[in-house]
């Protein structure tokens, strides 16, 4: 699909702390298809940590951070497919060093299979895994629609910087400003869905697009900006039917889970990426 978005967002510290980065390392391990098992006591990976294995046969691997909305990509990706994987998150306030010989960027996500092949920038990670792997088609094959997509990615280009710029904001100075503009790109994705007549921005049924723009729209009620979609009828629908979904439902942050873990992301606190364990 070679969407674009990569720098603008993979997180090292953007909206809702992802990143195309990692923090202190957190093994998830190996479960059933789409599923992962949380280690006891492991912390996410952190500067100093020794250099995992090799992936087992039969599984491919995602180097992420429990909380990053472009690593949340990827993941989404994953569950909705089925594919087996594991999870090593990074400490993004604490990388190890050798992190960066898988992303020379040293952000997350980054996918690793079993031949040592690595696939980094979320978008790409999750056009790789749908060309890679068997069952759910989450792209369209017609050329079109194809395009349709990339034009609504396009569209929705400027709201992971916007949200950023909210969150990050000096001194909890007026927002306002802000929230007007992500009301304007909103109103954008509004005029999509009228005109598609559809519930979900490729069709009627759930496909790439809406898993690539949904992390943001999960972190609004933390932020305190639910009311950026208020004159938005369509879009607020659209967001109900996403939390049905079962990979979105399976991967939902609560809110104020990420707010305790922004509070200390936006303190610099190398525990933050630890949040809850």
């Amino acid at each position: 699909m070679h969407l674009r978005g990569g720098r603008t967002g993979d997180h090292s510290a953007s909206a809702g702390g992802g990143s195309e980065g990692v923090e202190p390392l957190l093994r998830l391990w190996p479960g059933a298809p789409g599923g992962q098992h949380s280690a006891p006591g492991h912390k996410e990976g952190a500067s100093g940590s020794a250099p995992p294995g090799p992936v087992p046969e039969g599984l491919i691997r995602v180097y992420s951070m429990r909380f990053c909305p472009f690593a949340q990509r990827t993941l989404l990706v994953l569950k909705a497919k089925g594919i087996r994987h594991e999870i090593i998150n990074i400490n993004l306030k604490n990388k190890p060093e050798w992190f960066f010989k898988k992303n020379p960027f040293g952000l997350v996500p980054v996918l690793e299979n079993s031949q040592g092949q690595l696939i980094y920038e979320s978008p790409i990670t999750c056009e790789y895994l749908d060309e890679a792997y068997p069952g759910k088609k989450l792209l369209p094959d017609d050329p079109y629609e194809k395009a349709c997509q990339k034009m609504v990615f396009e569209l929705f280009s400027k709201v992971p910087s916007l949200v950023t710029g909210f969150l990050r904001r000096q001194n909890k100075e007026d927002g306002s400003g802000l929230k007007e503009e992500l009301r304007k790109e909103f109103s954008k994705l509004e005029e999509v869905l009228t005109n598609k007549k559809t519930t979900f921005f490729g069709g009627n049924s759930l496909s790439m697009i809406d898993y690539l723009i949904w992390p943001w729209f999960e972190r609004l009620e933390a932020l305190e900006l639910n009311d950026c979609v208020d004159h938005t009828p369509k879009l607020k629908l659209w967001m109900a039917a996403m939390r049905e979904d079962p990979a979105v439902s399976a991967l939902l942050n609560e809110a104020n889970t990420l707010r305790g873990f922004l509070n200390l992301y936006l303190q610099n606190s190398p525990e933050a990426c630890d949040y809850g364990l």
